[in-house]
């Protein structure tokens, strides 16, 4: 079985950083529960990868996050 990857990007607005608008499939359209896997790409970057239980096309999404604080 091959796999094709397609790299999505999410902008959030500022909402309440514990809520998250979860993605849906661009193929069926299916909603997307949790990630099949994360990965921190640099300090402030994240990146997901999702793979649909409809219809099995996998994507990557990347999401960029602030620092709450800093230490001195």
């Amino acid at each position: 079985m091959s796999a094709v990857a397609e790299v999505l990007s999410t902008v959030a607005p500022n909402r309440d950083p514990r809520c998250s608008e979860l993605p849906t499939c661009p193929v069926c359209a299916d909603s997307m529960v949790a990630a099949e896997a994360s990965a921190y790409v640099s300090d402030h970057m994240i990146s997901y990868l999702w793979t649909c239980d409809n219809c099995g096309y996998g994507f990557v999404t990347k999401h960029a996050v602030k620092p709450r604080f800093t230490c001195n």
